[in-house]
């Protein structure tokens, strides 16, 4: 999944990296500081380079701090890709002049048809900001975690239309209004012996028929939602169109 960032880092195996290999992994981290990111002066890599110390994962917890990953240590391979989106931006700021003007083949084409296709198309899923950004959102929103960070975005998007926008934040804080219930015509279906309890228990129903309609309108609401989600077509980036 890392191979196109790793080949355009110049990677010696872009192909056969395994960043679940501890020792495999502990290098690529020195090799993508010392010849990509630069982050520390060399004096300061010292911790970072001794891959076979035992306090080198608090070594490299302390250097996700300090370029300002946004994830933990224990999210591998998210924060593999975090740290090649950042070596590839600051390969890019060394290289404007170079990059500038280059194009890749048939992007011109497709660019047109991808816009009029699928507004989101254009959003690359893959850069660290991205995902960070609609992490930090689906975590705000309390919006469950899904692998496919385009599905996250979109789910999103539909909690903000159904619940966040003014109309339906103004509608959420009207007072409802009761209406007057007649009693006499709701059949309780059993008998206690006493007018008053028994004018308290159809109370007690109607109230809990109440209570049972609006967890079926959040139940409907609910599917609507994952309706709308699931019936979404799959995007292919790399294809550049929307498919199944």
């Amino acid at each position: 999944m890392f191979r196109r960032k790793l080949s355009a880092l110049d990677y010696h195996n872009p192909a056969g990296f395994n960043c679940r290999d501890e020792t495999e992994f502990r290098n690529f981290i020195v090799w993508l500081e010392d010849q990509k990111i630069r982050h520390y002066k060399i004096e300061d890599r010292g911790n970072l380079r001794n891959i076979h110390s035992d306090d080198w994962p608090k070594s490299f917890e302390k250097y996700m701090k300090d370029v300002n990953c946004p994830f933990k240590i224990q999210e591998r391979q998210e924060t593999v890709d975090w740290l090649l989106g950042l070596a590839v931006r600051l390969e890019y700021g060394d290289n404007a002049d170079k990059y500038k003007d280059s194009t890749p083949d048939g992007a011109k084409n497709a660019d047109n048809t991808a816009k009029n296709a699928e507004p989101l198309i254009n959003l690359d899923v893959n850069n660290p900001d991205f995902k960070a950004g609609v992490m930090a959102l689906a975590n705000l929103l309390q919006i469950q975690r899904h692998d496919d960070y385009l599905v996250m975005l979109k789910a999103i998007r539909i909690l903000v239309q159904e619940r966040l926008t003014q109309d339906a934040i103004a509608k959420a804080s009207q007072s409802k209004e009761g209406l007057p219930v007649a009693l006499e015509k709701h059949i309780l279906g059993f008998d206690t012996g006493d007018a008053v309890i028994n004018e308290a228990a159809q109370i007690l129903r109607l109230l809990h028929i109440e209570e049972l309609r609006e967890l079926q309108t959040k139940i409907i609401e609910a599917i609507v939602a994952v309706q709308a989600i699931i019936a979404d077509p799959k995007t292919d980036h790399r294809l550049g169109k929307v498919g199944r």
